[in-house]
Order: structure tokens, then C-alpha cells, then sequence
């Protein structure tokens, strides 16, 4: 897929820009606290309705404006799609092909993105919290059912803990918190078995990819650590009976902390080298071989689930990473995945994927073409 045109109104420092792109690799060139970042988030919004940056929407919309809308074209296998975002005090709205979408969940999808930035360093030495986010981003690009399934366990979660917190008074019956584990278990066992399959792929792609930057010397493996005690080959209805049985075994302990203990939203990932813990043992050049393998994997799997190479954006990380892991990201999108990479400066980049790239100047909220 490719990004053809892109314009933001009242966006964060951007007044109004209205771009048009031709180029398989885009650099946005400028100092810092100009805006280049801004462009890189703009484009992530317009594919997964949020910013990787903050949980605020108003913190989107430009100062002294009442709202903030994001518009872009970009050209699919199937035909050209355009997307519209509209961001105000009350909410958003978002739009494809002038349609509006009742649910977020029917509208993530329709452009796909892979952002690389570096603190993506974190998905492998930060909290579980930052892995599960990255589970649930990236397999709601290419699953629609996915998304729906984890935002309904989200609310879930919310209620049952509000239930388990009212017991605690007096003020709700166990009866509830039993309908709530029938529930949980349904939904519970859903987000497992996507996250599984997308695990599976995921390690494939990164193993693969992760041999070849390390010249075949290290075998990266994954693995997925889940609070309830199923297992990727159990049934649906295997792992749902196991589930409840065991979220009755520590009801009484979740009643006392008036919070749920165990589910999809406590799980977390584990990364290997050579059966080594990487998030533990590992060196600060091994966690950036195992993240940049992670975002190349990605990039793949999301070609594979959906027929077409995603946008990729980096930002501001090549200068975070060494001449061979630079030239390995560099040669896996030549020709292959439009780029959108920001940076200070164009020296010190000679790769000569970069000398197909289309330069954008950024200052204090404007952007012009070289």
C-alpha cells in the first residue's frame, strides 16, 4: 500500500498541511520541537484511531482550536481508500471512503502501519503492560473479531472488578460475580487463542529474520506466558471449562483484593536467545537485534494476513541503531514498503535505499519539499 496524500487541520503544532507523496521513502528533515514527529503520529492515528504517544485525544487538536481533523488517501491492492478523523472535546469520528464507521473496531484495518521508534526498545526490556499493547495493536490491524473480542473483555474486566469491590461491602451478590466468570472465561479464551496464532507467526517471521542480522550465531524464540493455565492445543470449549474452574479457585482471594488477578490483561511475552532470557541477560545490542527482528517480523506477518506490505515509519531511529542493523532494516523495505523515517540531519545516512527518498523540510509547523 502506498500513502499518496495527507492533510491535517489544527493538528498538534500544524495549522493546516495539505501533502502529497510519489516517493517509496519520505524524510521528514528538521531540528527538534519542529513537528516532524507529529507527521509520523498523524499517519499511525489515521491507521489505528489513536496516538502511540498519549491516551488523550485532546492533546491532538491544535492549541486554541475546537477540533483537529486528519485526512489521507492512500492506494491499496483492491483500489485507492481515503480516511478521515475527526477529533473534538465530544469524541471522534472516523470515516472511510466517506462512510462513517459506527465502531472503531470496523474501522482499524483499513490502512495497516508497522511504527518503529526508540522506545519500541521497550517491548522487550520495559513492563508486560508495553507488550501486551503491542499484541493488542498489532493483531487488530489484520483482525477485526480480535479487536471487537478485547475491547468487550476490557469493559468486562472493569465490571467485575467494580462487582468484587461491592462485595466486599455487602453491596452485590456472588451470584453476579458468577455470571461475570461465565463471561470472562467466553471472551477470555477468544483473545488467547488469536494471541497464540499470532505468537506462532510472529516467532516464525522473527526467528527467520533474526538468524540473518546475527549472520546465523544467535536463534531468537518467543514465548507467551499466560496467567490461566491453558495451552495453545486445548479447544475452545476445553480451555473456556478451565478457565472458569480456575477463576473459581481464587475467587476468594480477587474478592478480597476487589480486583481480577489472572486473564489476557496480566499475561505477558518472553524473548530467548539461545534460550537466554533477553529481557534479563541480555546485552543492549541483543534487546535491539530482538526489537528491530520483532518490527521486521511484523511487517511480514501483516503482508501475509493481508496480501500487501503495511506503511512503515521510523522514527528518529536510525541514528539509534549500528551500520549492520541499519543496513539489515534498509535492505528488507527497498523496494518493497513505502517509508516514512523522521531525522535531525541527512548526513551521516549513505545507504543508497535513501538516495530513492523524497526530502520534506519541517519548521515550527510548516513542511515544504526539497
Amino acid at each position: 500500500m502506498i500513502l499518496r496524500e495527507l492533510e491535517l487541520t489544527h493538528y498538534r503544532n500544524f495549522e493546516h498541511v495539505h501533502v502529497h507523496f510519489d516517493a517509496p521513502i519520505v524524510l521528514f528533515v528538521g531540528s527538534n520541537a519542529q513537528g516532524k514527529t507529529n507527521m509520523l503520529e498523524s499517519i499511525y492515528v489515521l491507521a489505528m484511531a489513536k496516538s502511540h504517544r498519549t491516551n488523550k485525544d485532546k492533546e491532538l487538536i491544535g492549541w486554541d482550536a475546537s477540533f483537529s481533523r486528519l485526512s489521507c488517501r492512500v492506494d491499496r491492492r483492491g483500489g485507492p481508500v481515503t480516511l478521515d478523523i475527526q477529533l473534538t472535546a465530544k469524541g471522534k469520528k472516523a470515516k472511510v471512503n466517506q462512510l462513517e464507521q459506527r465502531r472503531l473496531s470496523d474501522y482499524i484495518g483499513a490502512m495497516n502501519v508497522v511504527m518503529f521508534a526508540p522506545e519500541d526498545l521497550s517491548i522487550v526490556k520495559g513492563s508486560p503492560n508495553v507488550r501486551r499493547r503491542f499484541l493488542d495493536m498489532e493483531i487488530g490491524q489484520v483482525s477485526k473479531s480480535y479487536l471487537y473480542n478485547m475491547l468487550q473483555y476490557q469493559k468486562l474486566v472493569q465490571q467485575r472488578n467494580q462487582a468484587m469491590k461491592e462485595l466486599q461491602t455487602g453491596k452485590a451478590f456472588r451470584d453476579m460475580l458468577d455470571v461475570y466468570n461465565i463471561q470472562m472465561a467466553n471472551l477470555a479464551v477468544k483473545v488467547l487463542q488469536k494471541r497464540f496464532v499470532f505468537m506462532d507467526k510472529l516467532e516464525k517471521w522473527g526467528r527467520e529474520i533474526h538468524a540473518q542480522i546475527t549472520q546465523g550465531k544467535e536463534k531468537l524464540t518467543l514465548s507467551y506466558e499466560s496467567t490461566f493455565p491453558v495451552t495453545k492445543d486445548m479447544s475452545e470449549n476445553e480451555a473456556e471449562e478451565v478457565v472458569y474452574k480456575y477463576l473459581t479457585s481464587i475467587q476468594e482471594r480477587e474478592i478480597v483484593r476487589g480486583t481480577s488477578l489472572a486473564g489476557p490483561h496480566r499475561d505477558d511475552i518472553h524473548f530467548f536467545i539461545n534460550g537466554t532470557s533477553v529481557h534479563r541477560y541480555g546485552s543492549q545490542g541483543q534487546q535491539r537485534t530482538t526489537a528491530l527482528s520483532l518490527k521486521l517480523a511484523e511487517i511480514e506477518l501483516i503482508r501475509q494476513e493481508v496480501g500487501e506490505y503495511p506503511l512503515l515509519l521510523l522514527d528518529d531511529v536510525l541514528s539509534e541503531l549500528d551500520a549492520n542493523r541499519q543496513t539489515h532494516l534498509l535492505q528488507n523495505i527497498k523496494d518493497r514498503v513505502q517509508t516514512f523515517v523522521t531525522t535531525t540531519g541527512v548526513e551521516g545516512l549513505y545507504h543508497q535505499t535513501l538516495q530513492q527518498a523524497a526530502l520534506y523540510r519541517v519548521k515550527q509547523g510548516t513542511i515544504t519539499r526539497e
